[in-house]
């Protein structure tokens, strides 16, 4: 692995740098903060000094412990929806692709139903009935981007699956599960773990525009789309506060699209 990190392009290593201070901050965000997250500490759109590294935001809560504890909630968010939808995403992927026939032609209309309709259009209209509650935010956006992760993993499954190696664990008399957990799912591993990491960008940008219209994670959680548009007066007295949560956001973005390139420079479709 140390090696591996070695050979890594300079690009890589930034972006597995920026990950990993993400992942730092998600786990110890209550040891980093300097305040409470929702604490009232000073004056609203207080400017940088000592006491507050990056100001107060338009309540008067500091900013930098604001910002830790967005990137604890929208991250460990994003990351719990990312792991759902490639969970449901993958197993029909996989499912379709083997079995074919009825079964591939069932999930494969649903998707494309669910598919029909813009996502971002699409998640309002639910979140605007059935609640902004995080369960229901996970559950909602997990569902509409499964159907990306199972095109992705029908498609390399199905290109997998008509490999001789394949059909002689069939004529073995090897049954499905044996076929798709040790012949299919190992090969289709490096794409599908590339797709994770653009995935997870998709739904870390999706959530923070969701927060950003006021249907995401709700207040006084602190989150960093919802932070933008919470402070987005404040440009207009020359105050950088929402920049704060709006770099932070570009910045994790950026980072795993480095290690996401990386990755797939050096990975195959198939393993050796």
């Amino acid at each position: 692995m140390f090696t591996l990190l070695k050979q890594s392009p300079l690009s890589a290593k930034i972006g597995l740098i920026i990950i990993l201070l993400n992942l730092f901050t998600v786990m110890l965000a209550p040891q980093i903060a300097p305040y409470g997250e929702t604490e009232l500490i000073g004056d609203v759109w207080a400017p940088i000094s000592s006491e507050h590294l990056l100001g107060t935001d338009q309540l008067g809560r500091d900013m930098f412990t604001r910002v830790i504890y967005g990137a604890r909630n929208t991250i460990s968010i994003a990351l719990a929806i990312v792991f759902l939808s490639f969970t449901v995403g993958s197993i029909c992927g996989l499912l379709a692709a083997t079995l074919g026939g009825w079964v591939d032609q069932l999930i494969g209309r649903a998707v494309d139903i669910i598919m029909a309709f813009p996502t971002l259009i699409f998640a309002l209209m639910v979140l605007s009935v059935v609640g902004t509650s995080i369960p229901t935010l996970i559950v909602v956006i997990a569902i509409l981007d499964s159907t990306r992760v199972f095109r992705v993993s029908r498609a390399v499954a199905m290109d997998v699956e008509v490999m001789d190696f394949v059909e002689v664990a069939r004529l073995r008399g090897e049954g499905l599960l044996w076929v798709m957990r040790s012949e299919i799912l190992p090969n289709v591993m490096p794409p599908l773990i590339a797709e994770f990491g653009l995935r997870f960008c998709f739904v870390f940008l999706f959530i923070s525009s969701l927060s950003f219209l006021g249907l995401g994670i709700q207040p006084p959680t602190a989150d960093w789309g919802s932070m933008v548009r919470e402070n987005a007066g404040a440009i207009s007295f020359g105050i950088f506060s929402p920049m704060y949560p709006a770099l932070a956001i570009g910045v994790l973005t950026i980072g795993v699209n480095l290690v996401v390139d990386w990755m797939l420079k050096r990975s195959s479709l198939l393993r050796a």
